[in-house]
């Protein structure tokens, strides 16, 4: 399994992959604390997706990005 380099990249693409196969797509959060970095995986069981990072700045997208999957997955939304 490969990170995205491009956290715009893995946006776009973990939004693909949840609007594909919603009720398949899960996401998983791991922080690695030898590295000091967060790592976030999304997959549907046929595309995964990994990226990690260790910028304050990244994190905030990170926990936006977490955060409007959530809703769409708590409201049924597709």
């Amino acid at each position: 399994m490969v990170y995205l380099d491009s956290f715009d990249d893995f946006e776009k693409a973990a939004e693909r992959v949840y609007l594909n196969a919603p009720m398949k797509t899960r996401c998983v959060m791991k922080y690695d604390h030898s590295n000091s970095c967060l790592k976030v995986k999304v997959t549907d069981d046929i595309v995964c997706l990994q990226y990690k990072t260790d910028s304050q700045q990244e994190l905030k997208k990170l926990e936006k990005l977490i955060s409007n999957l959530m809703k769409h997955m708590a409201s049924g939304e597709r």
